[in-house]
This record gives structure tokens, sequence and C-alpha cells, in this order.
């Protein structure tokens, strides 16, 4: 047992390597580490499962089917190895065991009341093996039951097609009347029955499948009752949603509890829970209340019982009870989607919108979570949820009572899962395409997403006139629906729209501002500032909305980006009085150097427009004592210390700032400043002499001869003939090919 801890560790780190490395793609290192979880708990089928896909992603087909095997046998209950193992005989060729282990999938999808599931996996068997004649029934029944007229009435002629194949044309035409029965105008389906009745053979567009002769026995038994209804029923999802699905789970759950334990039974908590269920099943619901209270009071504390109780408090409307009832449904996961159900139903009746939204969305998450096909795939849609409920922090109350009035209407009904699903899928759309529209798309029903989505489409076309019909009759339909309105100042801005663009959004910003929702509003006023950059008047309300908030680090940005708007529209006079209004808040609320540096360049700049040198000089003196890293700022000292006259004062900054580069040993940007200073002073010594000591020292004699010599030049010209002296010293040693030209020189000048 001393070792058991130890095992555990090596399991868990084994297990998040491999997880790390699947996640960066390296199969051969996530497949190493799954080995060694599995070597460390042989008999868990985590880690087979995760093994296997590991192998799989590295087509490694033979043994990722081993594993997928092993996981299968540690684990009768889960498909997902054999759903995998069925995907890996598909990609070996194997389709006829690929097929069978399709439908061996669906079947156990299906006893896990999880049609969607087992619809997928028939069709993956159709797929790889047509004229699967059980299969195709299975799933015409299936789609019928589901609502999917479309997808049933194919099916129906897929089976009419294969059964005239094999002459038998009475069984066909009883098919395709199944299908017409669904939708009486099919044309296809018409022109079917025609050709059937005419002996006509069918085409083939409604389907390629081919019938099996080893399916004879599968046709036999559909004519003798060509639509028997399947054992489909259990797979139907209880039309009060999950609550009513978590009720009848926690009926069983109590029972088997109660019937497993012989020393309960005898006891009084025992009757009581077996009383409170029938109760309960009777629709006895005071009597059942007070039974399941009774055996709660003696110390019978299942997840179960909770949750029976809470759905009762529910049904009398006795809301805060309800709710202290389902918080205690811990610890039981297949309970807990049905719990949020029930929680949200009574915060929504008490009036707690905000606690309604997370109770829904999580019911959701869980609904949806629980139908992934695996952990990973869990895990995304869990994320999609989480998105959500972080933008529904900042949502106003309207917009969570619309999302809060459309999750129930999807969370009821026999098809509510897949309802769920279909949800899902818009909400990722929506992440993926424009995040901002989440709530919105989670708020309002299909057809305005759909119409929405017309929108975008018209706007992607340039089709201007039609987006924005499309919008206002969007915004007839649902006046308070604020993305419809958006889309109208979006519109307005394409057309060049540009002042009708910006009233309609200061409108939508008020609206937001009316609900309470002031983050949106102002995102709102950002995006029109983007749209209308210069408008001065536009920045002053945007800056007067973030005081109100004291969102002081925004409003600095704001300070700057006003005074950038009144500087390229000339009026210097209001840009260095804004820049100063911004310097003064960044010190007052402690903002990072950083933002105070950019302000200073941003002032120094105004200067240099002006012609402001010595205003400009003072900026750039304070830049380098917050930054004396600033490269700007330390060459543009020299470059105004030349301008004011004061050529000792810019060959000072200059020696700074090449002993500056000389500690980063940046020798190309000593070469290129002194260089570039060379080229704009060609007649100062001290730049001359500088470079070419820098050349003399990089051993490149050539370049600094000839600086040397136009150094030697300058003197003479300027009858400083000691300094001549000094430099012809210097020339000397570089053996300069007229050396006695420069000796007769010294003796001239008098040199010592």
């Amino acid at each position: 047992m001393a070792d058991q801890p130890n095992v555990q560790a090596t399991y868990e780190e084994a297990m998040n390597t491999g997880h790390a490395a699947a996640w960066d793609q390296n199969w051969e290192k996530a497949i190493g580490a799954y080995m060694m979880a599995v070597r460390a708990k042989p008999n868990d089928p985590a880690a087979h499962n995760s093994l296997g896909l590991a192998l799989l992603q590295a087509r490694r087909l033979q043994d990722a089917l081993k594993i997928y095997e092993r996981a299968h046998a540690l684990d009768h209950d889960d498909p997902v190895p054999l759903e995998k193992s069925a995907d890996v005989l598909e990609r070996l060729g194997r389709l006829q065991d690929a097929a069978q282990q399709y439908m061996t999938v669906a079947e156990l999808y299906l006893a896990q009341h999880d049609l969607e599931k087992a619809i997928s996996n028939w069709e993956r068997a159709t797929r790889v093996t047509p004229g699967l004649i059980k299969v195709h029934q299975k799933l015409a029944l299936a789609y019928e039951r589901t609502g999917d007229k479309k997808q049933a009435v194919r099916e129906y002629l897929t089976l009419a097609g294969n059964f005239q194949r094999i002459g038998k044309a009475d069984t066909a035409i009883q098919a395709v009347e199944r299908a017409l029965r669904l939708e009486p105008k099919n044309p296809q389906a018409l022109n079917a029955l025609q050709a059937l009745r005419s002996g006509a053979e069918l085409t083939r567009e409604a389907t390629d499948d081919r019938l099996r002769m080893k399916d004879i026995e599968a046709v036999d038994a559909f004519e003798a009752d060509p639509f028997a209804a399947m054992t489909l029923e259990a797979t139907q999802a209880d039309p009060r949603g999950p609550i009513g699905e978590a009720v009848e789970l926690a009926l069983e759950q109590l029972a088997t509890d109660i019937f497993s334990n012989e020393m309960m039974m005898m006891q009084q908590s025992g009757m009581n829970v077996i009383q409170a269920i029938e109760y309960h099943r009777q629709g006895a619901i005071e009597e059942a209340i007070g039974a399941y209270q009774r055996a709660e009071s003696v110390g019978v504390n299942f997840p179960a019982l909770f949750m029976n109780i809470g759905d009762l408090m529910i049904q009398r409307e006795r809301w805060k009870e309800a709710i202290s009832y389902l918080e205690r449904v811990q610890n039981a996961p297949q309970l807990m989607a049905g719990a949020n159900h029930g929680l949200g139903i009574a915060y929504k009746e008490l009036g707690k919108t905000r606690q309604a939204t997370t109770c829904l969305i999580k019911t959701m998450q869980l609904v949806d979570m629980k139908m992934a096909i695996s952990q990973d795939e869990a895990g995304q849609l869990g994320a999609v949820y989480d998105q959500l409920l972080n933008r529904c922090r900042n949502a106003d109350e309207k917009t969570l009572s619309a999302m809060n009035q459309r999750f129930f209407g999807l969370l009821t009904g026999r098809d509510w899962k897949q309802r769920v699903e279909l949800t899902r899928h818009q909400l990722e759309d929506a992440i993926t395409d424009d995040p901002e529209r989440l709530l919105d798309v989670a708020s309002v029903s299909p057809e305005i997403i759909q119409a929405m989505n017309r929108i975008d489409s018209y706007m992607n076309n340039r089709r201007y006139i039609l987006a924005l019909d499309e919008a206002f009759n969007v915004v007839s339909k649902e006046p308070d629906y604020l993305a419809a309105h958006l889309k109208i100042g979006q519109v307005l801005v394409q057309m060049n729209r540009v002042h009708q663009a910006i009233e309609k959004y200061n409108l939508i910003a008020e609206t937001y501002i009316a609900r309470g929702n002031k983050a949106r509003a102002g995102e709102i006023l950002n995006e029109v500032i983007k749209i209308a950059p210069m408008d001065i008047r536009l920045r002053q309300t945007f800056i007067e909305f973030l005081e109100e908030d004291e969102k002081w680090p925004e409003i600095l940005e704001q300070y700057i980006s006003l005074a950038d708007a009144y500087f390229e529209l000339g009026d210097h006079s209001n840009s260095r009085t804004t820049y100063n209004q911004a310097i003064q808040l960044a010190q007052r609320i402690g903002a990072d150097k950083s933002v105070v540096i950019k302000i200073l360049h941003r002032l120094a700049d105004l200067d240099m427009t002006r012609l402001e040198m010595r205003g400009a000089f003072r900026n750039y003196e304070n830049i380098k004592n917050l930054n004396p890293a600033d490269e700007k700022a330390r060459k543009m000292l020299i470059e105004l210390n030349f301008r004011l006259s004061d050529p000792a004062g810019a060959i000072r900054e200059l020696d700074a700032l090449l002993q500056h580069y000389a500690k980063e040993r940046n020798g190309r940007a000593i070469l290129e400043l002194l260089e570039g200073w060379v080229d704009k002073r060609p007649n100062d010594e001290g730049v001359r002499s500088r470079l070419a000591a820098v050349y003399q020292q990089i051993k490149r004699n050539k370049e600094a001869l000839e600086q040397l010599n136009a150094l030697l030049e300058l003197q003479l010209n300027n009858g400083r003939h000691a300094d001549a002296c000094q430099t012809i010293k210097r020339i000397l040693p570089l053996q300069p090919p007229q050396q006695q030209h420069y000796l007769n020189l010294m003796q001239q000048l008098g040199c010592g």
C-alpha cells in the first residue's frame, strides 16, 4: 500500500505529459507518455483510450486497434473504444468489420438513451457498407421520431431503391408511401412512386446504396411488418427537459439503493423512501414531499432524494425551498444537469435573472458535454459555454431575460437534446465569426439569427440596400434587439453616410447606458470614435462618460488620442494643453513611465513642428532622464544642441550615446551614428576625429586615413596648426603612401 501514492503520481504525471504532447500534436512523445500511464495502471480505461488516440493520430493503426480492444474489454459499457476501433477498421479497409462495429456502437448508445449518437453511427455503417436494410430502417424511423423529415424521406427512398433491385416492388412501394406520409409533395418521392407503379427503374439520385444478398433475411422481416416500431421510446428525451430526465433517474437510483440494502428496507427510513417513490409516481405531490422529508429527518441524505424533493417543490411553486434542496445535489454527475435546470426555473420565478441565466447555461453545458464522444470533445464544448458565461457577467438584465426565455423554450419537448446541440453550433459560429455577437445569438430566435446572417452576406457582397432593408425588418420584429441597430450603423458607414451612422451609434450607446450596461456602451462609443477619429466633440463625450466610472487608464488614452486629433487638425494650442493634461493625469494615477514618455515625445514633435527648439530640447531632456536608453531622445538632443549653436553640448551628448552603445557592444550603431553625423556635418572636426578613431580601432585603416586627411585639411584651413600636428602623428602609423609629404608638412608646421 505504501507504493500506491507513487503509482498514482507516476500515472498522473504521465497522463499530463501525454495530454500536453497531444495538444502540440507531438504524437510519438504522447505515445511514450501514455504507455507509461498504462504501465502504471494496466486496468485504467482512460489511459488506454488516450494511448489509442495517439497511436491513431500517428497512423499506427494495428497498434491502435489492439489498444482500443483492450479499452473495451476494461469497460464494456463505454462505447468510445468501440467507436474508435470502428474508425480504425475503416481506415484499414476492413469495411464489413467496420460497419458491424458501428452498428454495435449504435446499439450501445441507444441503450444509453442517446439517439443522436446512435444515428451518427448507423450513418457511418451505411457509408462504409452500402445496402444494410436493418440500418436504413432504423435510420428512417429514428429520423422520423426526431422530426427530421427530410432525412427520413431520404432513408425511405434508399430502402425503396434497394427493394426494387432485388425484385421486391410491392415492398418498395410501401417504403415510398411511408415517405409521402411525411412529405406529401416531395418531388423525389412522387416520381419514385410513379416509376414503381409503371415498372420503371428508380434513379439513384436519392441513394447510391447497393443491397447485399446477406441482408435478404432483413428484407423478409421488413415485408412481414414493414414499419414495426423500433424500441426507440427510451431514446426520446423527457419532455420536461433535463429536470424530468434527472427525476426519472433519481427515482430509479433511490429504488435501487433501498432494495439493495436489506437493513434499510427493514427500517422506517427505507419504508418512508419506498412510500415517497410510490406517491411521487402517482402524482400525489404533498404526500410524496411528506414521506421524503420524513426519510430525510431520520438520516437519508442521498442526492437522488434531494433531487426529487427539489422537483416537487418546484411543482408546488415553493421556490426558495426548491433551491435549498437542489443546491444539495452534489457528487451526482448524472443529476447535475437536472438540478441546475430546476435552479434556473426557481431563480427565474424569484426574479433573480442573472442567477437563472448562470444555472441554465450550466444545464446546457452539462447536457452537451454528456453527449460528447470523447473527453477532448467535452472539453471543447465546455469552453464554448465558459465563454458565454464570461460574456454574461457584463450583460444587462434585458438581454439576460431574453436569453432565459429562449433557453427555457429549448430545454423542453421531446427533441430538447437536439435543440441544445443546434444552439451550441450557433454559439460556436458566433465565437469564430464575431465574438461580440455571442450574447445576441444566445438571446434571440433562430429566425432572427438567420436574418442577421443574411445581412452579413449582403454586406460582404456590397448589396447595402438589401442589407439595410433586412436590418430594418429585424428591428420591426424585435425593436429592442440592439445588434440589429448596430448592423444598421455598420451598413450606413459602408454607404458613407457617416453622420447618420454616428447618430445611430450614439442612440445605441445611450440605450445601453439606460439598461445599466455601461461596459457595452463604452465599446460602442469606442467604435464610433474609430469611424470618426477627428470628431473632437465625440471624444470629449467619451472622456466624460469614462470619468463617471473613474476609468483613469482609459481616460488617459483618450486624452492622448484627443490631443493627437487636435494636432492633426492643426489646433496646436489645444493639442499642447491636452497633452499636458494627460501628463498630469498620468502622474496623478501613477501610470507607467512609458506612457509619460510617449506623451513627452508627442509634445516634442509638436515643438519641432512649430520650430520651438528649446521647448523640444526640454522635453527630450525629460525623456532621457526617465529612460536613458531612449535612442530617439538622445539623437534629437545631439541635433538640437547643434541647431542651438552649442557644438560642445552636442559632442557631449554624442559621446554619452557612444558610451551607451559601447556598453551594449553595439558596434554597428556606433558606426551608423558617426557616419550619419559626418554626412550631416562634414566640417565638424570633432565628429570626423571620432569616426577616424573608430575605423582605426576596427582595423579599417583605409577609411581611417580618409577621415584623418579630411580632418587635417579642415584644421589647416582653420589655422589650427597644433591640432594639425597631432592629426599627422595619428596618420603616420597608418603608413600612408606619401609618408615623406607628411614628414615635410610637420617640418613646415614646426611640429615638436
